[in-house]
């Protein structure tokens, strides 16, 4: 995503330079059309990873609970009674949080491997991919939790519509109303 996408401010509190005068940051003094910050290739490599940093701690913590609770429930005495659909959900589920807590965990080890190689924009732009990919995998590791526990609290029909306005609901919320403001708000006439 481009700089001038984030809306985050720079060092001196504005967005760039040619900020603080209305201008788009080239001298040219066009109000509202500033384009992002000057910064160096390393300079946007450092930012952009302290950002990604902070994102991955929110979805880590998330998916670290759930992903530990899972693990859980195969010990409860409950689990015995389960039906073999519940099981092969419960397993899906289980794998699915395995490989969602592997693509947000590994940025941290990619950074670890890489780091002092000189790569950081590179690094940046793969711990990004593993970030969006975790984010998918706890999408589908939060859909499959929520189908598990309502299917064992209750076996009734709307169960699947329940579900599949829970998974619009995190649709929207996750990439529908962030891809929306980058069209709307980055989209020049």
């Amino acid at each position: 995503m481009p700089d001038h996408e984030h809306g985050t401010s720079g060092p001196n509190g504005g967005h760039g330079a040619g900020a603080a005068s209305g201008g788009r940051g080239d001298g040219s003094g066009e109000p509202g059309l500033s384009r992002g910050r000057h910064e160096t290739p390393e300079e946007r490599a450092d930012r952009r990873w302290g950002e990604l940093i902070q994102e991955i701690r929110v979805a880590q913590t998330g998916v670290q609970i759930l992903f530990g609770f899972l693990l859980t429930v195969v010990f409860t005495p409950r689990f015995v009674d389960l039906g073999s659909a519940e099981r092969q959900l419960y397993i899906l589920t289980v794998v699915l949080g395995a490989a969602a807590t592997g693509a947000l965990i590994g940025p941290v080890s990619f950074h670890r491997i890489v780091s002092g190689r000189r790569i950081k924009p590179q690094t940046v732009e793969w711990a990004s991919r593993l970030t969006f990919t975790g984010l998918l995998l706890l999408l589908a590791t939060m859909i499959a939790a929520l189908a598990l526990v309502l299917r064992v609290a209750t076996h009734d029909p709307f169960v699947p519509w329940l579900v599949s306005g829970v998974a619009a609901w995190y649709l929207i919320c996750w990439f529908v109303l962030p891809m929306w403001a980058r069209h709307r708000y980055t989209t020049r006439d």
